[in-house]
């Protein structure tokens, strides 16, 4: 296999037309492959306005340069315009499917499809080469879909996404992996996409790039991310989020949750029945990165993130382990985004008890919790669910379509649409910000000043808090474009995968070919640096062309107001000055739009198109410093 990907498979479902592109080279050069290069193709094709789940959305299933050979898990990227925020939408996954995907496309970078199926079909893709087949899974879950096809990886929608819920995600390997947050799914749906199916097995990785691959895994497995990692994974951050007191507990009500022990790493060590991607043969071997905890149910197996103990254990006030882990697999199966699911029924709860409508499902209830995200995912409650009728497709759309049809906005937090993960950041006001200027929506990925701000000391500055977020920001715009393993990319790759790049000779690190000759060989991490915020600034961009702006920035009522156990909202001043100097810190003006010399600067004058809104001049630092 080629160690040079140039190409992109597209595939067009209204005429049933497939072809093979090649990739402009500036193109990979300035924005890589995964979030950056899906960035791109969204802003260059899709005009303003474009309905999100119609014929003319693109939905990219995107790998990056180096996908196959990084130590980690091997994954890839959906990017698309999102049905929940309208905007932006990049999400991951992992697993089989991704290492098939990769060794399936050969020298191409990802396939990209418009249009829309008049039946159900699938997309094989096989040998560099795309085709399409008609389906007859149509009604099956993410499980029984993957089951027809043993000997391929197979990324599927599930219920959900057939019928276009906002929040459906791509899941791959029968639900155990999932694209999750933003409705990646709803559009996969929209098109009649039943499944993507990949045929070839994973690509051979070179002796020279094996070597890197072995030494940086074994690093990894040093690095204190690492050890955390093989410790307990995500599901022990919802133990690590009750003790420093940022776990939202029963719809946002509380911060800590009594029950945490009880749906913690302790719970979830005591009844594994092993990790994904370790085997008998890789016991003790430091370069083999183990995934998530596998748990037995009487469903099937079932591998919780730490999103389902925080978001449908304490968010929903369940403190039983195994209902949390059977709830966890009816949203893998049904394809939900356990996070939107899980504040989508936190919502009902609350407004339940608040009037706002009939819902009898208390916190506490996992079984009502379990049956009502089933009448989500189908859009209609079952006679005997004593819902008000127009609420499960009322969820559906999310938290804000509900609170907009029934009321109760000030019930549970989203930002630009997307419900918020369950760290809150009423405690730690950095989250708020990584929240709120998160190109995506609500998201604890983009930037974690939650894995810090909580033990940091209190005298800790805005700059500080803002140069944090600014840089991880842009770090994760580079990894997520290379498509690496989420922890594994942060704790190794200081140089931002420059060493990698360069072994494959890639244009992203070749300084020469950017007309600077008098850079040296550090340049090229730097050059790295600017691409991640070209793409970060790429992303505003594309959401400030559909309307968003600084007021798609601000602080979610809901934390505004202290929680029901006294923990003080978020200071709304401190805010605002707070975003101003994150708007000073990327060359923003006030509205929260780059300018025109942010542009020049990042190489984006000649990419942003008239219909665009920029601000004219970014904000002076000594302003947003004035009120410190």
């Amino acid at each position: 296999m080629s160690r040079r990907r140039t190409h992109v498979l597209r595939v067009d479902l209204s005429t049933g037309e497939t072809a093979r592109e090649r990739v402009p080279r500036d193109w990979r050069r300035d924005y890589v492959g995964g979030k950056g290069l899906g960035a791109r193709y969204l802003y260059e094709e899709l005009s303003p306005g474009t309905d999100p789940t119609g014929p003319e959305n693109l939905l990219a299933l995107l790998v990056g340069p180096l996908a196959g050979y990084l130590p980690g898990e091997t994954r890839y990227a959906a990017v698309t315009k999102s049905p929940l925020t309208g905007g932006f939408l990049d999400s991951y996954a992992g697993g089989d499917f991704a290492d098939r995907l990769v060794g399936s496309l050969g020298d191409c970078l990802g396939l990209l499809v418009t249009g829309a199926a008049e039946r159900p079909v699938r997309i094989e893709i096989e040998g560099g080469r795309a085709r399409i087949e008609a389906s007859d899974a149509w009604g099956a879950d993410a499980a029984e879909t993957a089951a027809r096809f043993p000997d391929a990886g197979v990324a599927c929608v599930g219920p959900a996404g057939e019928r276009e819920a906002a929040y459906a995600t791509v899941a791959s390997d029968g639900g155990d992996h999932h694209a999750g947050r933003g409705g990646a799914g709803a559009v996969m749906g929209a098109k009649r996409l039943k499944a993507v199916v990949a045929r070839d097995p994973p690509p051979t990785v070179p002796d020279d790039l094996a070597a890197l691959r072995d030494r940086d895994a074994a690093a990894y497995g040093r690095d204190p991310t690492g050890e955390w990692q093989a410790a307990g994974e995500t599901v022990e951050t919802v133990d690590y989020a009750n003790e420093v007191g940022i776990l939202a507990s029963e719809g946002w009500t509380g911060t800590g949750f009594d029950g945490a022990d009880d749906i913690g790493v302790e719970a979830a060590l005591e009844r594994a029945t092993g990790r994904e991607g370790v085997g008998e043969a890789d016991e003790g071997d430091d370069s083999t990165v183990p995934g998530g905890f596998r748990i037995d149910t009487s469903d099937g197996e079932v591998v919780p993130r730490g999103a389902a103990p925080i978001t449908l254990g304490a968010g929903l006030g369940v403190d039983d382990f195994d209902r949390v882990v059977e709830l966890c697999g009816v949203c893998d199966r049904l394809g939900l985004d356990v996070i939107g699911a899980g504040n989508a029924v936190a919502w009902a709860i609350r407004a339940g008890e608040a009037g706002v409508v009939d819902c009898p499902v208390s916190f506490g209830d996992a079984d009502g919790a379990e049956r009502l995200v089933e009448a989500i995912a189908a859009r209609e409650a079952p006679p005997d669910l004593d819902v008000d009728p127009d609420l499960p497709d009322a969820l559906a759309d999310g938290v804000d379509a509900a609170a907009a049809r029934f009321g109760g906005a000030e019930l549970v937090p989203t930002v630009k649409s997307m419900a918020l993960p369950g760290f809150d950041p009423r405690a730690a006001v950095g989250v708020a910000l990584a929240y709120a200027t998160s190109d995506r929506g609500a998201c604890h990925r983009r930037a974690r000043p939650q894995d810090t701000e909580p033990l940091a000391r209190p005298d800790r500055s805005p700059a500080d808090r803002v140069r944090d977020v600014v840089g991880e920001q842009n770090a994760r715009s580079v990894l997520w474009s290379l498509v690496v393993d989420d922890f594994v990319g942060e704790a190794v790759w200081a140089d931002l995968g420059a060493e990698w790049l360069a072994a494959v000779d890639h244009p992203a690190v070749d300084v020469a070919d950017r007309g600077d000759d008098s850079v040296g060989s550090d340049d090229s991490v730097a050059a790295l640096a600017t691409t991640g915020e070209r793409i970060w600034t790429l992303t505003r961009l594309f959401n400030a062309r559909e309307g968003f702006d600084r007021a798609h920035d601000a602080l979610p009522e809901p934390l505004r107001t202290p929680a029901a156990d006294g923990t003080p909202g978020v200071d709304v001043d401190a805010f605002d000055r707070l975003l101003d100097r994150y708007y000073a810190a990327r060359g923003w003006g006030d509205r929260g739009l780059p300018t025109p010399a942010t542009l020049d600067r990042l190489g984006l004058a000649d990419v942003v198109d008239d219909a665009t809104p920029i601000d004219e001049r970014p904000i002076d630092p000594r302003t947003a410093d004035s009120d410190d």
